[in-house]
């Protein structure tokens, strides 16, 4: 696993450390023991599989992360994006919120076997960002497949610092997602920059990233309660 996370990596244009490879084997190896308890998520038997699909997929946000000081990954789960973003980012302080506590509970002791410049918070994105220490507060807001665009935008963006930006990592819908998020982009001040492709040495899927700018602050009534927004997502 080593070495096709460190050849890939480079191909990718995301070159690693042989410390920070290790550290993403090491990764690997807690998440699939914990996982035989706990069920955190999805664990590739293939070694290369689980590289490509989680390791990998995740390092392409770091392309995006230029000048990027404090990340939220938002809905992390098992840690991704955010762990891999720690490995090779550690001038980054990395925070990792999620809504299981048995998910932060491992996430910290990932953190600190691996000594990262990161911390698991647990809670509800639509909580977390009414707390004046996470509303508008981070450079970059991240998120892989939690949720559709119009409804990751309203959890992502009232965290992100006016000019900062949003990362969502996507499948091939990306763009469809996007034109139906228009109306929230509107009513929560930001604009699209750009649908990056998010390719993977010898893999053939259409994975890409959404970058969202926010042009102003958060409007106060946003985001609402989980209940009204997935009964009316903007």
């Amino acid at each position: 696993m080593k070495n096709r996370i460190l050849d890939s990596a480079k191909i990718m244009g995301v070159p690693l450390t042989d410390e920070q490879a290790d550290k993403m084997v090491k990764y690997h190896e807690m998440l699939a023991s914990a996982n035989k308890q706990m069920n955190l998520t999805r664990v590739p038997d293939d070694i290369n599989e689980a590289a490509d699909r989680n390791y990998l997929d995740s390092l392409n946000a770091v392309k995006h992360l230029d000048g990027v000081s404090a990340l939220i990954d938002v809905g992390t789960g098992a840690g991704f994006p955010g762990i891999p973003i720690a490995i090779a980012c550690p001038h980054i302080k990395v925070t990792l919120l999620d809504a299981l506590q048995k998910r932060v509970g491992f996430l910290q002791s990932v953190i600190d076997e691996l000594d990262l410049n990161a911390e698991a918070v647990h809670g509800r994105a639509e909580d977390a960002a009414r707390k004046p220490e996470f509303r508008d507060a981070f450079d970059v807001a991240t998120a892989r497949a939690v949720a559709e665009m119009n409804v990751l935008c309203e959890w992502l963006l009232p965290f992100v610092k006016a000019e900062g930006r949003m990362l969502a990592l996507k499948g091939p819908s990306a763009e469809e997602e996007l034109v139906r998020a228009e109306n929230a982009l509107k009513q929560l001040n930001a604009e699209k920059v750009a649908v990056h492709p998010a390719p993977v040495p010898g893999r053939d899927w259409e994975h890409k990233i959404v970058e969202i700018r926010k042009t102003a602050p958060t409007p106060d009534r946003f985001p609402r309660r989980a209940s009204a927004i997935e009964k009316k997502p903007l």
